[in-house]
């Protein structure tokens, strides 16, 4: 059954936006009467009849509460530095979604090559990812934050903070090491060209753990995707 993304679903009748109500009559050609299903990205499920279709937009009924999904028993946010081809970090994010994460932060750092991003276009990759796994719970993308804005807006953080970097010399551990099952993760992820010396001391004095994601330098959209899979293994 198809399905539609519907954050402000309430009660029983609902208006598709002008893009979600395009694709269901141009692309998909569905028609009145036929049934789909609504994800609200807070974790609800629904199927919904599709009742009338105006010029711009598909009107719908709902007909059934599926489910109300329970969230995971972790919480998952990665802090990843936007790669200067901005199609590998569309890939994480849709890869990241259907695996299982709860907040992304575009990380603006020294080193970093692409230091400007376009929240509505990452929006969408989500939000395509969350409807193709179907995924109950929509991540949330924060806006671009530098390297001190997030250590700062973190210092908080009542969970295992994590940072992931090539620099030799410093003894790192694995996920499994730092981390236990059940708990909220902040892992940071670098640029091409690796964090700083300085942003790597600025984040172990404020309490980061250096993080090992294996022996070889991987890129930094494939860094935080084994982050993702290993915070998800940890997990099971």
């Amino acid at each position: 059954m198809h399905v539609f993304y519907t954050p402000d679903i309430s009660g029983s009748d609902y208006i598709l936006n002008e893009e979600e109500s395009r694709h269901c009559m141009k692309v998909l050609r569905l028609s009145t009467g036929q049934l789909v299903h609504l994800i609200d990205g807070k974790g609800g499920l629904y199927e919904a009849e599709i009742t009338a279709q105006t010029k711009r937009n598909v009107i719908l009924r709902v007909v059934n509460h599926v489910q109300d999904y329970q969230k995971r028993n972790y919480s998952l946010h990665i802090a990843v530095a936007p790669t200067k081809n901005i199609d590998r970090l569309e890939w994480f994010l849709e890869k990241a979604t259907e695996i299982g994460i709860d907040e992304v932060t575009p990380l603006i750092c020294e080193r970093s090559e692409r230091k400007i991003v376009k929240d509505e276009r990452l929006n969408k990759v989500i939000t395509a990812a969350v409807k193709q796994s179907l995924q109950a719970f929509h991540p949330q993308l924060n806006a671009a934050a530098t390297f001190k804005e997030l250590i700062d807006a973190q210092s908080s953080l009542n969970g295992f903070k994590m940072i992931a970097h090539c620099l030799p010399g410093e003894e790192k551990q694995f996920i499994q090491q730092v981390a236990v099952p059940g708990g909220n993760y902040l892992i940071l992820i670098g640029p091409e060209g690796d964090f700083s010396p300085q942003e790597i001391e600025m984040a172990l004095a404020a309490g980061y753990k250096a993080l090992s994601l294996g022996e070889t330098r991987l890129r930094t959209e494939t860094a935080a995707l084994a982050a993702c899979f290993e915070a998800s293994y940890i997990n099971r």
